[in-house]
């Protein structure tokens, strides 16, 4: 009959310019498919260089090497007899693309550029490549000689095709098209194209998942078809976790779904569908049929090879599923840990070092860690090599097992509370507790003796001894004296992780954890250059909302007792003096806002690209049962004078995991100035005018 086909689509954990490592996947993901009958793959946008090239794209060199794994495909026997559908940067007539490069037993079939690219929030296509825009135009492609001498062939079909193959007709959409308005599915589904792809190179962020699984179901819902979607996953080289979600979905129904969050670094999907649901789903859709009348037709690649076979009466096919969704609390605890696995393994160092104050912030970071931990001694039980490689790795012993998350943590990481005159006992003991629950290799220190002997230098120096504000001093003074010691303990974060393992008899270094929230960094609640300065931060781009649900699900799921008290107890940095043994400095009350309104600030400002004005128009309907007009103008002038004076903390924020649309990374994702005029005075006189009005 020719009906069943069977396909097959992937989540590689590639890394960007690891061609060795990306060309290993890439054929193991192709070999695992075969071994399951598939007879096309599909694989994760640009996977053959990695997605996060960058401006290495610019390189000749990266054009070269993808075209070097290219030939090495081409010629190995586990590509023969299955169409392989990868992804690489190609140059043209001197522009380059970003394109699907498909083939079949030494033949390419068509070199498919990218239409629509992603240039939004962490996506800059555009800096890199260009779009194809000739709609349904196909021009000769001349090959390398180094791929001319492994198909003999001398050019190639180049543009926008669809592959005809003798059972079915195949399109192609990369990525950022699934997401367009104007999506080449549309005008392809309606001119008879009945599986369409989708290679992807798209990013985890939180309650984003369900957004590409309906966008690929609705795709088929309307038009009926076949949609495969292939996805990177892992951190590539900096601070994004692509979070795979492969998929298989036939007339709008989800019928094989991929994880979001693994360490494995090779996953693939097998599904073996029924054409004749595609045709007689179509033929019952008059408006559909309508239209297709009318269609202006693609150019069609004559492919002389069948995805079914003809004897497949007896065939099953897959049914529909129902599409299990991670909660977000799951989602902190998955992602970010997956994305300091891979970050650990790549960097080759020997663990982690996180200065634990027995606040909130440090303590989910301490719990991601302690996750990873979990998703490797699962891993290592579930079979996985890889892992269990990387694990000795990293502890230096060859013969290792990690089978306890515990043992594991104590191996590799290490926590540090740094204690003051300004410290709490409650906050020590809490910041212990959780070491000793979770494993960690714990250190307790004080570091008066060293602020001490700085601020000993500037009072030698000038003459001068500043106070806190309690016993008198200015502001300035009691701002400096916090500062000095949040700087130390930057310094001694740095110390303990070059040497801690040398005290202990062990080999390399540790990676410096921060653990300042997203909230934090977009007021610029934190000392310039202070703990917050680490090498990288799993929780920069979680609100403090989220990490309180957060550390919840690890009282529930980890047993972890010792976050009910740190849950319960009030956000403080501890860096003025106690009054009578107790704290007299809380986050919310130096901030002069709450976290909860922080987080309304966020993303009014970024994801509904809200000024002073717009934002006050915008909360004097969402707060009218709070607060009155002049109220919000208050709090909203309040906000952006201290945004914008903390601006340039912006410019050295510790690379962090990116979980929000609403992150001030100053990086790549914010692009903001660092010195602003921060009296706002026409944005403040407007909000003033209206407020009078009302």
């Amino acid at each position: 009959m020719g009906r069943a086909v069977t396909v097959a689509t992937c989540a590689l954990n590639q890394w960007a310019l690891d061609f060795d490592g990306n060309l290993e996947r890439v054929l193991r993901s192709i070999e695992i498919a075969k071994s399951k009958g598939a007879r096309y793959r599909l694989g994760p946008e640009l996977e053959i260089c990695g997605y996060g090239c960058s401006d290495h794209y610019y390189e000749s060199d990266t054009l070269l090497h993808s075209f070097q794994v290219l030939a090495k495909l081409l010629e190995s026997p586990v590509t023969q007899d299955i169409i392989c559908d990868v992804g690489m940067p190609v140059m043209h007539r001197n522009v380059r693309y970003n394109c699907r490069v498909i083939f079949l037993n030494k033949n390419i079939l068509l070199i498919r550029p990218k239409i629509t690219l992603a240039n939004a929030g962490n996506y800059r296509e555009l800096r890199w490549f260009t779009p194809w825009n000739k709609a349904r135009h196909v021009e000769e492609y001349f090959l390398p000689r180094i791929i001319q001498e492994v198909t003999g062939q001398e050019t190639v079909p180049f543009g926008d095709a669809v592959l005809a193959t003798k059972d079915t007709c195949l399109g192609a959409e990369i990525c950022e098209e699934l997401w367009a308005p104007n999506s080449p599915h549309i005008e392809m589904g309606l001119d008879g194209v009945e599986i369409f792809t989708n290679s992807s190179g798209s990013h985890h962020v939180l309650r984003k998942a369900h957004t590409r699984v309906d966008l690929v179901n609705s795709a088929t819902a309307k038009n009926g078809g076949i949609y495969i979607l292939a996805n990177q996953k892992g951190c590539d080289g900096d601070r994004l976790y692509y979070d795979g979600c492969a998929m298989i979905s036939v007339n709008g129904d989800t019928v094989a779904q991929g994880s979001q969050f693994s360490l494995d670094d090779v996953e693939v999907l097998v599904a073996t569908l029924d054409l004749e649901d595609v045709r007689s789903y179509r033929a019952e859709i008059s408006s559909r049929n309508l239209a297709a009348s009318k269609v202006c037709p693609y150019p069609r690649v004559k492919v002389n090879f069948a995805l079914s076979c003809s004897d497949d009466v007896a065939v099953p096919t897959c049914m529909p599923i129902r599409w299990r969704h991670h909660s977000p609390e799951e989602e902190i605890c998955l992602g970010p840990a997956c994305w300091l696995w891979d970050y650990l393994r790549r960097s080759k160092q020997a663990g982690f070092l996180l200065p634990l104050s027995g606040g909130i912030d440090s303590s989910a970071t301490a719990c991601i860690v302690y996750s990873m931990c979990h998703q490797v001694c699962l891993a290592v039980k579930n079979g996985n090599a890889e892992v269990l490689a990387d694990a000795r790795k990293i502890v230096n012993d060859e013969t290792y097992v990690p089978e306890d998350p515990r043992e594991f943590c104590r191996r590799i990481f290490t926590t540090c509370y740094m204690a003051s005159e300004n410290s709490s006992q409650d906050t020590c003991n809490r910041a212990k507790l959780l070491a000793e629950q979770i494993g960690s290799y714990h250190i307790n220190l004080n570091i008066d003796v060293a602020v001490k002997a700085i601020v000993g230098i500037f009072s030698m120096v000038t003459g001068r001894s500043p106070r806190f504000s309690v016993y008198g001093g200015s502001s300035r003074e009691n701002l400096a004296l916090q500062n000095v010691q949040a700087r130390i303990r930057m310094i001694l974060a740095y110390l303990f992780a070059q040497l801690t393992l040398w005290t202990r008899g062990m080999p390399g270094g540790l990676l410096v954890l921060g653990s300042a929230n997203v909230d934090e960094s977009l007021r610029g609640y934190l000392t310039k250059y202070d703990c917050s300065s680490a090498d990288i931060n799993p929780i920069g781009g979680i609100s403090k909302t989220d990490l309180k649900n957060f550390i919840q699900y690890c009282i529930e799921n980890f047993q972890l007792t010792s976050l009910r008290s740190i849950m319960s107890a009030p956000p403080t940095a501890e860096l003025e003096p106690l009054v009578d043994g107790q704290l007299s400095q809380t986050d919310e009350a130096d901030m002069g806002m709450t976290y909860a309104e922080l987080s309304v600030y966020g993303k009014l400002r970024k994801i509904a690209k809200a000024g002073p004005y717009s934002m006050f128009c915008k909360l004097i309907s969402i707060w009218k049962e709070i607060c009155t007009p002049r109220e919000v103008a208050s709090k909203v002038k309040h906000f952006f004078r201290m945004y914008s004076i903390n601006r340039h903390k912006m410019t050295t924020l510790t690379p962090a995991y990116h979980a929000e649309n609403y992150s001030p990374d100053d990086n790549r994702f914010d692009l903001r100035p660092f010195l602003y005029n921060t009296t706002w005075s026409w944005q403040f006189r407007c909000i003033d005018k209206q407020v009078n009005t009302l």
